[in-house]
């Protein structure tokens, strides 16, 4: 009885996990902090092996001057390297090549300039 109740909970702990992680176990969520004095409008993150830019992940939604989103760049494919792009309410845009999603887990967007952490 302890054997099944034990194979059960890890089953149950193993099927929690997947929700935060793609079928390779690797994390491609990547939290976009803005700490610039504007919003961010569009946010953009495409395979290196792409030439063009994927959808805007944030739709009709933003990241407003001071907050964090976290993005799921995960596409279900076994990619790590994307290219990132985001674009202020003043137009500039911020662009950030070949970073790995499966190690980095932090972009911060400031008025100056971005860094990847």
């Amino acid at each position: 009885m302890k054997k099944a109740f034990a194979v059960m909970a890890f089953a149950a702990v193993m099927s929690l996990s997947s929700v935060a992680f793609a079928a390779d176990g690797k994390n491609r969520k990547v939290v976009v902090d803005n700490v610039s004095s504007q919003s961010i409008y569009n946010l953009y993150a495409s395979p290196v092996t792409s030439t063009i830019w994927e959808e805007d992940l944030l739709g009709d939604g933003t990241i407003p001057s001071g907050t964090t989103k976290t993005a799921n760049i995960d596409n279900g494919t076994a990619e790590c390297y994307y290219d990132l792009k985001a674009v202020m309410a003043n137009k500039a845009e911020h662009v950030k090549r070949r970073v790995n999603v499966c190690a980095v887990s932090k972009w911060v967007i400031g008025d100056s300039g971005d860094s990847i952490q």
